[in-house]
């Protein structure tokens, strides 16, 4: 049974091999990885790239040596490559596993032709258990190009709940930034950009792949196939769309928070310079009479303190009264 290869539909896995004939309407059965393809329909074979019998199962398919190198790559980004007579697809789906970012996307790495679609996996998605599901209930691909652009629709829409709650959590940074407090955002802040930047770096070159994939000419390549990956790119733009969208409004959050900022700034800078106007030119009296020199006015007299004491509260409230009228504190 197909549902024994998925036996969590609740947590990111997949067995270490997938070995499937797809019957061209849309079912499937178990079949022996390196058996040959009869009739119609094609072979898919799945792999996990570090799994004792990958290479010896890859070397037994008689794939040429770039085709090998680029589905066991440490490292891919979404691309799409025609060799010879068969496509290397490269894709990014998010990651849903609990203990993971979503934005730590995981790889999908694929070698199709018209008889048979070989993928390499190094962590498990839960969009191919989506594509197996299907495959179960009697409406999977049809074909290889079927293949690409259904598995390439599951990535968006495993994608878009990721992509609705980057769009939520801005809504509330929106509604925030006009309380009085703003410096608690800025993690949150930092969290969506950085976010919405890593998912947003893999789903334009994956709107490219898909784009090029669909104009390549490659005979297999039906024209419904072409319509099919044709709505898959739209999805994935609109995801970057949305990203974009999401990245432009965390800019005006944080232009918002730097202007909240800057004004408090100028108020206290503004409230130290109203103190320092004030208070100057008292300063310069009392150092000027508290010098240690004869000739201090007055300075045997009794009342001479409270008369100095007195002017000067006179001085500090006819300078407090000039600002106030100039408007240099406003």
């Amino acid at each position: 049974m197909l549902s024994d290869v998925m036996p969590d539909p609740l947590k990111p896995t997949l067995p270490d091999l997938i070995s499937l004939h797809l019957d061209g309407r849309g079912s499937g059965h178990a079949e022996p990885p390196l058996s040959a393809t009869e009739g119609a329909g094609f072979h898919w074979v799945h792999l996990r790239r570090d799994a004792e019998a990958t290479p010896a199962i890859l070397s037994g398919l008689g794939l040429d040596p770039e085709v090998l190198a680029a589905l066991t790559a440490e490292e891919t980004r979404p691309r799409c490559t025609v060799h010879g007579e068969g496509i290397l697809l490269n894709l990014r789906g998010v990651n849903l596993d609990p203990s993971e970012e979503p934005e730590d996307m995981v790889s999908v790495r694929l070698w199709l032709t018209a008889a048979r679609v070989v993928g390499v996996w190094l962590r498990p998605l839960l969009a191919m258990q989506d594509v197996l599901d299907a495959i179960e209930r009697g409406q999977g691909p049809v074909s290889p190009g079927d293949f690409a652009s259904k598995l390439a629709l599951r990535l968006a829409d495993r994608a878009e709940p990721s992509v609705a709650s980057l769009n939520e959590d801005i809504d509330a940074l929106e509604e925030a930034v006009d309380e009085p407090q703003t410096d608690n955002l800025r993690p949150e802040l930092s969290r969506i950009r950085r976010a919405a930047i890593l998912l947003r770096r893999f789903m334009v070159p994956q709107k490219d792949a898909l784009s090029t994939m669909q104009i390549e000419d490659v005979a297999w390549l039906t024209q419904r196939d072409r319509i099919r990956l044709r709505e898959a790119t739209e999805r994935v733009v609109r995801l970057g769309e949305d990203l974009d969208a999401i990245r432009d409004r965390a800019q005006v959050v944080h232009e918002q928070i730097l202007d909240r900022r800057s004004e408090d700034l100028n108020r206290r800078m503004l409230l130290l310079a109203v103190i320092s106007v004030i208070f100057l030119p008292l300063t310069l009296v009392t150092g000027l009479l508290g010098v240690n020199v004869a000739g201090i006015p007055f300075a045997d007299r009794s009342w001479a303190f409270w008369a100095l004491s007195g002017g000067m509260l006179v001085l500090a409230g006819g300078l407090y009264l000039w600002i106030r009228r100039t408007g240099f504190g406003r």
